[in-house]
């Protein structure tokens, strides 16, 4: 068993590389991003949505979602956290996978990805790393944010730790976020959030997501996102770890790393896991 990596062209995003197993495959481009665009089972869907089309104004250029899984840095800022991304990244192969760069010039940081599929399972291991390469101290949150397609639902587990007369959980509201959304149900162990083609007003939410993991159900595939959230430490956004943004086209989970200050040519990482299953598996979103 082994990992099979090879160049091909996708669509209207040019050159990507191709990660697959027997079970899966994943596409990650190089002529923009970089963007792991593509994640699913051989032959079936995209998990992932694509989007060439939606732009934000950043600076004299436009950023563009073009969807799947991207590397930021928060808080969230524009133009700063919007850096045009239009170009060719650059590339190596590792071991099991592959470590895409792109340098921010004005930013003056460098954002890695190392990509890591299982040879065996449909399982992936995405390590998020920015550098400083500032001459001096610049304090960030790494942000890491999956656009998944439309249709689907969302888990997202509910903090369960006794903490007797004090609060246990952190909720960040957006100003445009309304708490009776419909597309929301608060529930006793999860938050569900249902994706909607036909939402005017987009919703999003984050919490100190002290389970690490939350997951999302669409084209009969469960997937799930994992990653480690570090108590007593501080986070963006009122102190949340987790935050889900959608709209009409899309739904976004997003972790992020705690808020660190960082030195010139010191790094933050963050890492996240990443697993499908055939089938609607609501069973086994809390193993």
């Amino acid at each position: 068993m082994s990992v099979t990596v090879k160049e091909i062209s996708y669509k209207s995003l040019g050159r990507c590389l191709e990660l697959s197993n027997e079970k899966c495959d994943l596409l990650v481009t190089l002529d923009v991003g970089p963007r792991i665009i593509r994640f699913g089972f051989k032959g079936r869907e995209n998990l992932f949505c694509e989007n060439t089309e939606f732009k934000v104004k950043s600076g004299d250029e436009y950023w563009y979602i073009y969807g799947g899984h991207r590397l930021w840095h928060s808080p969230e800022a524009n133009p700063r956290t919007y850096y045009p991304d239009n170009y060719p990244v650059d590339y190596e192969k590792i071991e099991g996978g592959i470590k895409v760069s792109v340098y921010e010039k004005w930013r003056q940081v460098i954002k890695e990805m190392e990509i890591i599929l299982d040879e065996i399972e449909s399982k992936v291991k995405v390590v998020h790393r920015i550098i400083n390469k500032n001459a001096w101290d610049i304090e960030l949150s790494v942000w890491a944010l999956t656009v998944m397609d439309k249709g689907g639902v969302e888990i997202i587990p509910v903090n369960t730790k006794d903490t007797e007369l004090l609060p246990n959980m952190n909720i960040a509201i957006w100003p445009y976020t309304r708490l009776n959304d419909k597309r929301v149900t608060w529930g006793e162990k999860y938050i569900t959030i249902r994706q909607d083609e036909n939402a005017i007003v987009p919703f999003k939410i984050g919490l100190n997501n002290q389970s690490g993991w939350a997951a999302y159900i669409n084209h009969g595939v469960t997937f799930v996102k994992r990653y480690q959230h570090v108590e007593e430490e501080a986070y963006p956004d009122f102190g949340v770890s987790y935050e889900t943004y959608t709209n009409n086209f899309m739904l976004e989970m997003e972790t992020l790393s705690p808020l660190k200050r960082i030195k010139p040519d010191e790094y933050i990482e963050h890492i996240e896991e990443w697993e499908i299953f055939d089938g609607e598996l609501y069973s086994i979103i809390d193993k």
